[in-house]
């Protein structure tokens, strides 16, 4: 964002991504975002993983006022930078920034372990011992303790309270109440011991120190809080990785010579080289040149993909074979990576409804928290238990309460998850997205483009009695050569020097013969075209064409076109000479992995059902050879959301999956709409899920790794909230010293990110 659009008003609602520093735990992350939806207009969420506020603002709020807001607050905000030239050096740039936090926390492991065995081993209290304690945990309490201190006064100042306050307040009680014993009390005296207990019992306490508990609930809380860092890191990998793909620099075509500049330098139009081994620099078309394109870093897939001029070629995948020259297309953030990447920032920086429940808990949880600190001190001193007792279960009571866990369950499984899925493409639009696929009961498949190829292709040549098969195909290609119809594109490329296929539905393959040149070309509009060919005036199109010509099909030929179209396949007549002389079956594809697709949709859970435009013998022919059982053919766009809406209306939840600009209404329709990436940008907008690759077991997997991860999102919530409600009585009740409670506090937020850490290992059925 330039400079002036920090100052300038906006003339529409703008989005922006603010960098936010200061935050140390979920009710930071809450705090920041109530206030920032409090300005006029302005609609914030600011996810404590990732660090980032995502707001979208109007024309009557610059961005200025939103880091004011954010400052008013107590914390800091930047507005994006640039994005680095060299994208895999930002986890080397993380992790210097995570060294002083590394570098507080070695240091106060250190000095915390002899105050620790020192007041956990009655044998090793030497005299003075407790002197000597104070001295190694001062700098702890005081130094490597100061980020709880200093964010707990930056929101004291500000009239909050966050997990930090917890933590402050229970660390300087418990040094605070040491001190007061050392010097006031009779804890300072030579030759002074106590054991460590675990349970506490009633003394006056002016003979106990509690500097290890200070000590080591700072440094386990250091601990936690590094090892947070740590993961979010590894939990944000795979987009790094994802943004990292790209061509770093591009030999483009100038005057006729190569000049290599940098990347996004590149503007549309542009003519770039590739050479083998070398990355496609952005989305473009092949000019010149043929070649293999290994795009698995993109689509999964293995098997390269051939490439020649007028192919489209993806950036950042790899030129497998010969040399190329594209045109580039997209540039910049209009790249397929780009949009990739986009998409799964976005994914991850959303919230799901049941983290906006944890947020609103973690948001009212410190004042509640140091009000049951107060009463269980107020209760025991009440009840006679001393003030030890009193003094040590308020302690515990506020540093095992802090749930900083909660803050990390939703942002972490979603960073992982929506990661690995990049990784697998699958692009999972936003958290809300994980809920339904929960849900979904029913899952409509677009035919064409989905469970088809849907490209047309021909499939076989069938001659009459005495003539020859490679004529009916060679003069018909010929004539559809001069043509721009699907159909007859496809005839015309059956006739190229390639193999192809002679019975209906076989694999069987024959050389094609020789084409010759058309002329007097003539396109009869919705029924076929007329030309010449060597000397013969052909005619190739609807057999009623034919008959308009005094040439209808003999009984073989007939019964072909009824077969092929009880098959699904459209039947193409060709006659010449004023007979006709033959039928060229062509059609759509089923891919060879519809029919496992659909077993595991199954197995998931699911009914699928196939909608279709097509008439409804084709729809039953590609159901029963994929093995669906339901079917609506014939229809059209708009029947389409009325077929999804009718199955809602049955008390179904409904996922669709498509891939045209005639899907589109459908997938934003349903409860969970699944986009092929091979098709159209309107349909991919529409949808909550993009795969990536045009294989319908993908959306298997997106399935699969969306209710895992919704999954780890609710494991991580339940021990988050489970950890808290069972911890406090037992805090309350004096059962829990306060070192202990802040190693169980640390080691749960420890747990839940690592939990979240596991999707990482998510793999794909294909």
């Amino acid at each position: 964002m330039s400079t002036e659009a920090s100052t300038e008003f906006q003339p529409a609602t703008t989005d922006v991504e603010l960098a936010i520093t200061g935050m140390t735990c979920a009710s930071c992350a809450n705090r920041i975002e109530r206030k920032l939806n409090k300005l006029d207009g302005v609609t914030a969420t600011v996810n404590y993983a990732t660090e980032k506020a995502k707001v979208s603002y109007p024309g009557t709020v610059s961005t200025d006022e939103l880091l004011a807001t954010v400052e008013a607050a107590g914390y800091a905000a930047a507005l994006p930078t640039p994005p680095s030239s060299d994208p895999s050096t930002e986890p080397a740039v993380e992790a210097t920034e995570a060294d002083p936090l590394r570098q507080r926390l070695v240091v106060s492991a250190l000095l915390s372990v002899p105050v620790i065995a020192l007041g956990m081993v009655t044998a090793w209290q030497f005299t003075y011992w407790q002197w000597a304690s104070l001295v190694l945990a001062a700098p702890v309490v005081v130094w490597g303790a100061w980020p709880f201190h200093r964010a707990a006064w930056t929101n004291l100042r500000h009239g909050a309270t966050t997990m930090d306050t917890l933590v402050s307040v229970g660390v300087l009680a418990a040094f605070g109440w040491s001190l007061w014993a050392l010097f006031l009390g009779t804890a300072g005296e030579p030759g002074m011991t106590h054991p460590f207990r675990i349970s506490i019992d009633r003394t006056d306490g002016a003979g106990n120190i509690y500097l290890e508990a200070a000590a080591g609930v700072t440094t386990f809380l250091l601990a936690g809080r590094w090892l947070e860092h740590r993961s979010k890191r590894q939990a944000g990998a795979a987009l790094r990785a994802l943004m990292s793909l790209g061509a770093r620099d591009v030999a483009v075509l100038r005057d006729g010579s190569e000049v290599r500049i940098p990347v996004d330098q590149l503007v549309v139009g542009d003519e770039f080289v590739v050479r083998p081994g070398e990355k496609v620099a952005t989305d473009g078309v092949v000019t010149s040149g043929t070649s293999a394109v290994d795009a698995s870093m993109l689509t999964g897939e293995s098997v390269p993909v051939e490439v020649g001029p007028g192919d489209d070629v993806v950036g950042a995948t790899v030129n497998a074979g010969g040399r190329l020259v594209v045109r580039a297309t997209r540039v910049g953030a209009d790249t397929q990576l780009a949009q990739m990447a986009r998409l799964v920032e976005d994914a991850q920086n959303g919230k799901a409804e049941v983290q906006r429940l944890a947020d609103r808990v973690s948001g009212v949880f410190v004042p509640v928290v140091i009000g049951l600190a107060v009463a269980t001190l107020g209760f025991w001193l009440g009840a006679g238990g001393g003030a030890t007792a009193a003094f040590t279960a308020a302690v515990a009571v506020l540093i095992i309460a802090c749930p900083c866990a909660l803050g990390l369950a939703t942002p972490t499984a979603l960073m992982v998850g929506t990661g690995r899925g990049a990784q697998l493409g699958i692009l999972i639009k936003g958290p809300e997205v994980l809920e339904s696929t929960r849900r979904v009961d029913t899952i409509v498949l677009d035919k064409t483009g989905t469970v088809t190829t849907g490209e047309m292709t021909v499939h076989s040549v069938v001659a009459a009695d005495g003539e020859s098969a490679d004529d009916v195909r060679r003069l018909a290609a010929a004539l559809e050569s001069a043509s721009e119809h699907p159909i007859g594109r496809a005839i015309a490329a059956a006739s190229t020097p390639e193999d192809a296929p002679v019975g209906i539905g076989s694999e069987i393959r024959t050389p094609r013969p020789q084409v010759s040149p058309a002329e007097g070309f003539t396109n009869r509009a919705g029924l076929g075209v007329e030309g010449v060919v060597d000397g013969h005036a052909v005619v190739v199109g609807r057999p009623s064409l034919l008959a308009d010509w005094s040439q209808p099909l003999p009984p073989e030929l007939a019964e072909a076109v009824d077969r092929a179209q009880g098959e699904g396949f459209t039947a193409v007549a060709v006659g010449w000479d004023g007979r006709a002389r033959g039928v060229i079956v062509v059609g759509d594809t089923v891919k060879p992995t519809s029919a496992e697709a659909v077993r595991e949709l199954r197995a998931l859970g699911l009914e699928p059902i196939l909608l279709t435009g097509d008439n409804e013998r084709a729809a039953r022919h590609v159901a029963a050879q994929v093995g669906i059982n339901g079917i609506v053919a014939d229809v059209l766009p708009a029947d389409k959301v009325a077929e999804v809406r009718r199955l809602q209306e049955m008390g179904l939840v409904v996922a669709m999956v498509g891939d045209g600009v005639n899907d589109a209404a459908a997938l934003a329709q349903a409860d969970l709409g699944l986009a092929m990436g091979t098709g159209t940008d309107v349909a991919i907008e529409a949808s909550d899920l993009t795969l990536v690759r045009g294989d319908l077991r993908v959306a298997v997997d997106a399935i699969r790794l969306s209710r895992r991860t919704l999954g780890t999102i609710k494991g991580n919530l339940f021990w988050a909230f489970a950890y808290n409600v069972a911890a406090l009585p037992l805090a309350a009740a004096g059962l829990l010293n306060p070192m202990l409670a802040g190693a169980a506090m640390a080691f749960s937020s420890v747990f839940v990110v690592t939990n979240s850490l596991r999707l990482r290992g998510f793999r794909s059925s294909i």
